[in-house]
């Protein structure tokens, strides 16, 4: 299934344009990086500080289709001591990894960019949302708390959704998807035993999703793990 296209990023935005020197830099010089962008280190501090990352659960930066990080051990480490996370590469929480890691990933998959979810209008259009409104600069909450609040609604027990039972060793996993739908566009969230993972745009319709999805044998899906499958390298 392939998410939408990219399609409206303004490059002529100096707050884009200062993302993608930090975007460069975050290869070499990590912490570097992300001081370097005022909202980005304030943000990561803010959701630091109201516990917000609690509501997430933890992700491999190891991309399922391409088999490659998408962001370096180097920036993985960063990003979890700035947020205050204990994390053992490749996997960490899938919040700081899916909303700030991915903004500052340059690696190519399959469906484009990962960072281009935040970076475009295509995944708040499809939430039914104002266009800047996963805006990652924009003022107010952050964009995991925005992130969040979206992926809240489409997994909310009283919208449309998906649950499926995900045998993981001797247990059984819930995990759910939501999709809402606006704009002749899907938005899609996941969730696993209860916690965030991730959410993207897609053009497919709800129902296409669902049976797609449905026609495919039960697993974790878009880069989501468990903790008792972590990995036994540490964080340097």
């Amino acid at each position: 299934m392939r998410p939408a296209a990219e399609t409206d990023r303004n490059a002529e935005d100096p707050r884009a344009h200062e993302l993608d020197i930090a975007t460069a830099l975050a290869s070499t010089d990590p912490e570097r990086a992300i001081a370097s962008v005022d909202w980005l280190e304030a943000s990561i501090a803010a959701d630091r500080d109201a516990r917000a990352f609690t509501a997430w659960g933890q992700s491999t930066v190891i991309d399922e289709n391409t088999r490659d990080p998408v962001i370096g051990a180097g920036l993985f480490g960063a990003l979890h001591r700035y947020a205050g996370i204990e994390a053992t590469w490749p996997v960490g929480n899938a919040g700081l990894i899916h909303c700030y890691g991915y903004l500052l990933s340059l690696a190519a998959t399959p469906y484009g960019l990962k960072r281009e979810r935040w970076l475009t209008s295509d995944l708040a259009r499809a939430a039914g949302l104002p266009d800047d409104a996963l805006t990652p600069w924009r003022p107010g909450p952050t964009l995991l708390s925005r992130a969040a609040e979206l992926m809240t609604v489409a997994l909310h027990d009283a919208a449309p959704h998906l649950d499926v039972p995900v045998p993981i060793a001797d247990r059984i996993v819930t995990s759910r998807i939501g999709i809402l739908h606006s704009a002749g566009m899907s938005a899609v969230a996941y969730s696993v035993a209860g916690r965030l993972i991730t959410a993207f745009p897609m053009t497919a319709p709800p129902e296409r999703i669902r049976a797609d999805l449905v026609a495919e044998l039960p697993r974790l899906r878009w880069n989501a793990v468990l903790s008792a499958l972590g990995h036994p390298h540490a964080v340097s």
